[in-house]
């Protein structure tokens, strides 16, 4: 794909739109929001191909983080969150879908585990983090704790992920 080859890409897109776009919808809670979103993220893929580091990690991962930058560009545009934080919490680490069918991507199961697997001190900033884009000067204002020690909760928390889903740092 960084070569420029559109076959390449267009299988690409099949393989992954549906997670994107079902990430999409899930922050932003539109689907034409979502599908403008998930146009974005596959155009920023094409055009910054040759940026993706396979040692990094996955290349779904590396487009997942596009997505979501670009939900949270759009959140922050239109000047509103989606859900309360916490409540999104309770909801991905409920072993029940609730009923937001767009979160189907296959990883969906093990994340929600190995996020339940996390005392709550470490997973409300990590959702807060990667799903609403918070600093952690801002989480820290928010959870009313130190800034250092928002810092150590969400290195600590996304360490442990790291390990419980086997990212690794090659």
């Amino acid at each position: 794909m960084a070569a420029g080859d559109a076959e390449t890409a267009a299988i690409f897109v099949r393989r992954y739109q549906a997670r994107v776009f079902g990430l999409a919808v899930a922050l932003v809670g539109s689907s034409a929001i979502a599908e403008e979103i998930a146009q974005e993220a596959f155009l920023r893929a094409w055009r910054y191909a040759d940026a993706y580091d396979p040692r990094k990690g996955r290349a779904i991962t590396w487009l997942l983080t596009i997505t979501r930058n670009l939900a949270v560009d759009a959140l922050r545009l239109r000047g509103e969150r989606p859900v309360d934080p916490h409540l999104l919490l309770s909801r991905l680490t409920t072993s029940e879908q609730a009923d937001q069918p767009s979160v189907t991507y296959e990883d969906a199961e093990e994340l929600r585990d190995a996020l339940r697997a996390l005392p709550p001190e470490q997973s409300t900033p990590i959702v807060l983090s990667v799903f609403y884009g918070l600093t952690a000067v801002e989480i820290a204002d928010r959870e009313h704790i130190p800034l250092a020690t928002a810092k150590t909760r969400l290195r600590r928390g996304l360490a442990k992920l790291r390990v419980a889903l086997g990212v690794t740092n090659d």
